[in-house]
């Protein structure tokens, strides 16, 4: 009796002593002894966690005796690991301090939760400033060379002449990705074969990319994925960045970023001007890139009240003059034979307001609108298509930590609506109004150490098209600090749009209302990947990462001919599927960098007969890069890609190619000169075939499925102040 009575004490003294074992902190900016709101201090392969409140204090109960690593994390901070052995000798609060972190992990914006790119369920990807500094040493006038470069993405050219752009993510059509600009859509509908022309890279801090069903994170439009453009923000320091690029085809580019943050305002501003001459690189009296003249200014000016509380106020204007087809007509020597032009005018103008609140105990609330106008007039020979669009985005959303839940409740609106100024009287005016209400809730959930949850629920109302519930589900388990997998499922939507690929190709014409007796295209799709890193020794690190995909969109939008020569829309009877893997290894030694991506895409439209690939997507792309890079002083590298085969809508089987570039930079002090060989070996579709069929002064002209510029040289200066 003796002996129980004694093990139950020793047990209750065991388990007093445990609950005893306390842990006080206050975690403090190392630069400004400002208290750090929300950050997440915990004991490793424990449950143990606790949010520090607006003084920065935080307190953990129950640690376990013996050593413990004490971790804190906080978005924008070095982690730090402190080991303490407890019971501790002195049991009165740490003051701490945590470093910001200036190159280290990158923080995702695009999930709305701040979180460290490791850190995040949903599987993002980061292209980083060096990255987008390094493309846009390419192209220094737009953004297309950054995305058209990565795994599981192509740049899909619409247009022969013209040389409009729109983005595929594994291999569907461009209208199911959404373009956001720090957050904010208003580059789809009629502006959408042109976004990636006008958003310039200068001012871009990195660019994150979500592929799958991402329509919880922002509605409709998403099926295929996410692309979020994240610009620079002001700083303390002073700066200034310019770029100067000239191209051998006849491009000249010239764009200024400037920014300063002062004590209570900030501000930002990028300018760019581009001039193209039109380019014939064939010599068959068609532009391969048209004549164009464009410009964008975007100043942004943030105000601080206090240091919880932000106003950012922005403008973006962007206009654009092109003018491809025949170069005499270009040239103003159109006769009775040269007659065709293709001419794109457009502006573009977004003011975006956003209001950042931090509150106690790590909670924030955020408030964006933007208001965005875009008029275009598409011309050729007795036929031209302009209107106007206007877009409205309101979106309020509230975070809340709450141990180990990271909760976002929101709701936003959306208005779109496209008017027509055409004077075509053999068709009704294409005008579309499109008005979306929805809410949305997310929480990001730490279960366990190794095991992370963030699962999302939206609920959109959209006019005319009726109520769509949109969950979606991401996974992440870490088995150990080196191998990590994701998992993610969601559902998505698309309401029925006259401004698809196939349209924009036909440049409209002929192509009948849209309506609004169709369906809303749905979709459901996921990813799964399985991602590794190591080093060996001091020099050397490696990553693998391998995932696997697959979408399928019901009644998919399809664009048909009539008897009569126009051509309706209608939702097909049988869904399209995509479904494939992407490779993706990075390895690092001292100086060397190493990429290598492989991409296979099985896209299928099952409405199709016979032969069900979905047109111009090929199965198989490898992107490969080799940098030898030495910081502040040089970089040079060497990239091949290659392009499987695909099908034409005709069902024409194109051939299998090739693309190899070389670039270099050095740099001297503040300034860089750099050269890029882009496309060295002249792949170019009209190698390959025809691509202007007679009779000239009224021209058809192939899918373009691959280069039509060639290859093209370019060289220029950086300036960094």
């Amino acid at each position: 009796m003796k002996q129980v009575i004694l093990f139950f004490a020793v047990l209750l003294t065991a388990q007093i002593s445990y609950a005893q074992n306390t842990f006080k902190a206050t975690i403090q900016n190392e630069e400004t002894k400002q208290a750090i709101t929300g950050a997440k201090v915990s004991v490793r392969n424990t449950e143990i966690s606790a949010t520090t409140d607006a003084s920065g204090k935080a307190e953990l109960t129950g640690i376990p005796d013996g050593e413990q690593i004490i971790e804190i994390f906080a978005d924008g901070y070095e982690i730090q690991q402190l080991s303490f052995t407890f019971p501790l000798t002195d049991s009165g609060e740490k003051l701490i301090f945590m470093k910001i972190n200036e190159v280290g992990d990158v923080v995702i914006n695009t999930t709305r939760t701040g979180r460290e790119i490791d850190d995040t369920p949903t599987r993002v990807e980061a292209i980083d400033e060096e990255e987008v500094d390094e493309k846009s040493s390419m192209r220094s006038a737009n953004v297309s060379m950054i995305l058209n470069e990565s795994t599981g993405i192509k740049v899909q050219q619409t247009s022969a002449t013209s040389f409009t752009q729109s983005i595929r993510i594994q291999g569907l059509d461009g209208r199911y990705t959404q373009i956001l600009k720090d957050g904010f859509p208003a580059f789809g509908g009629f502006s959408g074969s042109l976004s990636l022309l006008d958003i310039p890279p200068l001012d871009l801090q990195q660019v994150e990319i979500i592929k799958g069903a991402s329509s919880t994170f922002y509605g409709a439009g998403a099926i295929a994925g996410v692309v979020n453009f994240i610009s620079k923000e002001p700083t303390d320091a002073p700066v200034t960045s310019m770029i100067f690029n000239q191209t051998s085809a006849l491009g000249t580019d010239f764009s200024i970023f400037n920014s300063r943050k002062f004590d209570r305002i900030g501000y930002t501003f990028l300018g760019s001007v581009n001039y193209q001459k039109e380019y014939d690189v064939d010599d068959d009296d068609f532009t391969e890139l048209p004549n164009t003249k464009s410009f964008n200014i975007n100043p942004r000016v943030f105000f601080y009240a206090d240091d919880k509380t932000r106003l950012m106020i922005g403008n973006s204007t962007t206009y654009q003059n092109r003018k491809g087809g025949d170069v005499f007509v270009i040239r103003g020597s159109g006769d009775d034979f040269h007659q065709y032009f293709e001419k794109n005018n457009s502006i573009r103008n977004i003011t975006t307001l956003q209001f950042d609140r931090d509150l106690e105990g790590g909670r924030r609330i955020v408030a964006k609108q933007s208001i965005a106008f875009f008029n275009r007039e598409i011309e050729i020979p007795d036929y031209s298509f302009k209107g106007r669009q206007f877009n409205s985005y309101t979106d309020i959303s509230y975070f809340h930590p709450v141990k180990n839940h990271a909760l976002i409740f929101g709701f936003n609106a959306v208005y779109d609506q496209f008017k027509e100024n055409s004077n075509n009287t053999n068709l009704a005016k294409r005008n579309e109004t499109r008005t979306t209400v929805g809410g949305y809730v997310q929480d990001s959930f730490d279960i366990t150490n190794k095991l992370s949850l963030e699962a999302g629920f939206r609920l959109d109302a959209v006019k005319h098209y009726g109520v769509f519930a949109l969950p979606r589900v991401s996974l992440l388990y870490r088995f150990t600090d080196k191998l990590s997998s994701r998992a993610s499922f969601g559902l998505g939507y698309k309401a029925p749009s006259i401004f698809t690929e196939e349209a924009e190709t036909l440049l409209f014409q002929n192509v009948l209302p849209i309506g609004n007796t169709l369906k809303a295209e749905r979709s459901s799709g996921g990813t799964f990947d399985v991602n590794y890193r190591n080093t060996i020794g001091e020099k050397f690190s490696y990553s693998v990462n391998q995932m696997f995909f697959y979408t399928k969109i019901q009644d998919p939008l399809v664009l048909l001919p009539n008897a009569n020569g126009a051509f309706s829309f209608t939702n097909a009877g049988q869904p399209v599927k995509s479904s494939g893997f992407e490779t993706n290894v990075r390895a690092s030694y001292d100086i060397i960098k190493l990429f290598a991506g492989y991409t296979y895409t099985n896209a299928k439209a099952k409405y199709l007969t016979d032969n069900q690939f979905l047109p111009l997507t090929p199965k198989s792309k490898l992107n490969s890069a080799l940098l030898f890079e030495k910081e502040e002083n040089f970089k040079v590298g060497f990239e091949a890609y290659y392009t499987g085969s695909q099908f034409l809508s005709n069902r024409f089987k194109t051939k299998p190619y090739w693309v190899l570039g070389i670039f270099g930079e050095k740099s001297f002090g503040n300034y860089s000169l750099f050269i890029n060989a882009e496309n060295i070996t002249d792949t170019r579709q009209s190698r390959f075939g025809q691509v202007v069929f007679p009779l000239l002064n009224n021209p058809t002209f192939s899918e373009i499925y691959t280069h039509t510029e060639g290859r093209v040289f370019n060289g220029g200066i950086k300036i960094r102040l």
